[in-house]
């Protein structure tokens, strides 16, 4: 299915590129979390009484 061929086509360039990307972007986001405090889950919103 993926060999040596398929990565060396334009399209399997594309491809790498795209999962790389994908990583890049997920271990960014995982690390932004980390480093951000914790929001209690009460205090997550604002909320608006409707009466």
């Amino acid at each position: 299915m993926y060999d040596r061929r398929f990565f060396s086509s334009n399209l399997g360039k594309a491809a790498i590129i795209s999962i790389a990307a994908m990583l890049a972007f997920n271990v960014l986001t995982l690390s932004q979390q980390l480093q951000a405090a914790p929001v209690p889950l009460a205090h997550a919103g604002a909320t608006v009484e409707l009466a």
